[in-house]
């Protein structure tokens, strides 16, 4: 599960896709929905809120406006209604992270996406987020490079 904190204008089809998805199942995790997935650390931000399913919630419908904007259809019936208008802080090491994360994604299968995102200096966050400095986040499991 990666529930980015960067711009979902960064993702591609695939990425976009799959955040949808997994944005849906922390919606429902934080319901207590499932039996699993329900201490993975992408969601420690979200438990942290005072409303975390009106969190994820406000999260999923950014995801979708995306969609919307590439002319995509996803079903914004699956969002529930509760919302929480707080943002999320997110350290600046972590978006920074998580940039270079995607950009090792795109390397292999979107490499002009890759070419283009390669040339952002100042990363945009998701807009339920709001950088704080800071280190990469203690949540977060760090994928090491293998060369």
């Amino acid at each position: 599960m990666r529930i980015w904190s960067i711009h979902p204008s960064y993702l591609d089809t695939k990425g976009l896709n799959a955040l949808w998805r997994e944005g849906l199942l922390a919606q429902k995790v934080l319901q207590g929905n499932t039996v699993g997935y329900t201490n993975h650390p992408q969601l420690t931000r979200f438990k942290e809120m005072k409303n975390p399913v009106g969190a994820v919630a406000d999260y999923l419908g950014y995801v979708a406006d995306e969609a919307d904007n590439r002319g995509y259809n996803f079903d914004k019936s699956k969002i529930v209604k509760q919302r929480c208008k707080s943002k999320i802080s997110v350290t600046l090491g972590q978006v920074k992270y998580e940039f270079e994360h995607l950009l090792g994604k795109l390397k292999q299968r979107a490499p002009n996406l890759y070419i283009e995102l390669s040339k952002i200096v100042e990363i945009e966050v998701h807009p339920k987020f709001e950088k704080v400095s800071g280190d990469v986040e203690n949540w977060e499991v760090i994928k090491r490079k293998h060369f």
